[in-house]
């Protein structure tokens, strides 16, 4: 038993190491959310909500994990290569510096009962990461965008009858963002500046899943979690100091912004009366509407504001896991989101747009191992920016109005561990 608790702390201790190892920065869902908890959920392109054979259903649904025996341990990583591409009204031409990120994660589950299971993920739920140079026409937009989270979620999942599962969980997330941009001085006759602003922060939220077998061949999956509210504390820091009597004062501060991340509800059906085949189908609420602006304020009295006014966005993905043999497994999936960026304030540092995922994969069983390897390619459709967002002393200066398009690769391997 002493060996066997050591081996736990040995994996759990191996599992936040690599949860750390490549923090995301990147787009995948609406908004900056991020949904790569898994090579096999990725793989039926998340329509796992309703089924589900791994430990990462701590996260797509906890009610899931009182069908997973034992104890098990999962550890994984999704490589990510996005490009975004810029082409300006003025003919300007700009693309986002080549990057490979790699979000990872960590999850376990202990069956304690016949009706009691535990469980615990390692993940990163958001994250962005645009850098466009600081040579760019929307450089007093954006040069350089980063935000990363970790997320701590401890769940318990009680089956209340043979045919009904329960679960409920907390999520503390930490959160780090970097945020760049240049400063247009020509109308003081001074080079151009540059601000940043570096910050983090730690917010507490909760989620619950539900789980309902219809039939032996139906049942229907749901899940919620909170939004969370995250102070972020830190520091702006321009490339040079200046003062402008009476109303330009260029200083370092430290300074707060109040971050919320959204509400979300997952739910999906799945059917596996088809011979060796499982099918999902489902749809995932976010509540983006909680981001209406991005304002920082500063110790020496001067905040800075950003409009946001996003809206709400809706999902739907399909998802099949076809048994080819019994230590094979064969995943497809498809998903289509639309995105929570109106218009009027659609700028470079998140040019979000609809978004279209494809995705296959494959699931490799050996006793007590299980391999899973999914690759995914995602669309974004193009978007037009055609607003007057841009140098705010010298108006219409910057804009980046155009064309914005962008595409992502994705590979993700996980092991599952079972003791």
């Amino acid at each position: 038993m002493e060996r066997r608790l050591q081996l736990y702390r040995i994996l759990l201790s191996a599992g936040l190491f690599i949860a750390s190892l490549c923090l995301p920065a990147v787009v995948l869902a609406s908004g900056f959310g991020i949904f790569t908890h898994g090579a096999a959920p990725l793989g039926e392109a998340a329509a796992v909500t309703a089924h589900g054979e791994e430990p990462s259903s701590v996260f797509y649904n906890p009610a899931l994990i009182n069908r997973l025996n034992g104890t098990q341990v999962e550890v994984g990583t999704t490589l990510l290569f996005p490009s975004r591409e810029f082409s300006g009204v003025s003919g300007e031409r700009a693309e986002t510096k080549d990057t490979v990120f790699c979000p990872s994660t960590f999850f376990m589950t202990h069956r304690a009962s016949d009706r009691v299971s535990f469980g615990f993920g390692v993940f990163s739920p958001f994250g962005l990461g645009t850098d466009w140079g600081k040579t760019w026409e929307g450089r007093y937009l954006a040069t350089n965008s980063e935000l990363f989270t970790i997320a701590f979620n401890p769940v318990v999942s009680v089956k209340i009858t043979p045919k009904l599962a329960l679960a409920a969980g907390l999520d503390v997330i930490y959160l780090d963002t970097t945020l760049e941009k240049n400063i247009n001085m020509a109308l003081f006759a001074l080079p151009e500046n540059s601000f940043k602003f570096k910050g983090d922060g730690t917010g507490l939220g909760f989620n619950i899943g539900f789980l309902y077998d219809v039939s032996n061949t139906v049942s229907v999956g749901a899940t919620y979690r909170s939004e969370v509210k995250i102070g972020v504390r830190g520091t702006g820091i321009y490339g040079y100091q200046v003062q402008i009597p009476p109303f330009i004062a260029l200083q370092n501060s430290a300074g707060k912004a109040d971050l919320t991340l959204p509400q979300q509800v997952t739910a999906g059906i799945s059917y596996s009366g088809f011979p060796q085949m499982v099918l999902e189908a489902g749809i995932r609420w976010e509540d983006w509407s909680s981001f209406r602006q991005l304002q920082v304020n500063f110790d020496n009295g001067s905040p800075q504001t950003a409009q946001k006014n996003w809206k709400s966005t809706f999902a739907y993905n399909v998802g099949a896991r076809y048994r080819l043999h019994k230590n094979v497994s064969l995943l497809a999936g498809y998903l289509y989101s639309d995105n929570p960026v109106p218009d009027e304030t659609f700028e470079p540092s998140i040019p979000d747009s609809d978004t279209h995922l494809f995705c296959v994969g494959t699931e490799l069983s050996f006793k007590k191992l299980t391999l899973s390897l999914s690759y995914a390619y995602q669309l974004l459709e193009n978007r037009h920016k055609s607003n007057l967002l841009g140098d705010p002393i010298m108006q219409g200066s910057g804009t980046a109005n155009g064309k914005y398009s962008a595409d992502m690769h994705l590979l993700a391997a996980s092991l599952v561990f079972k003791y």
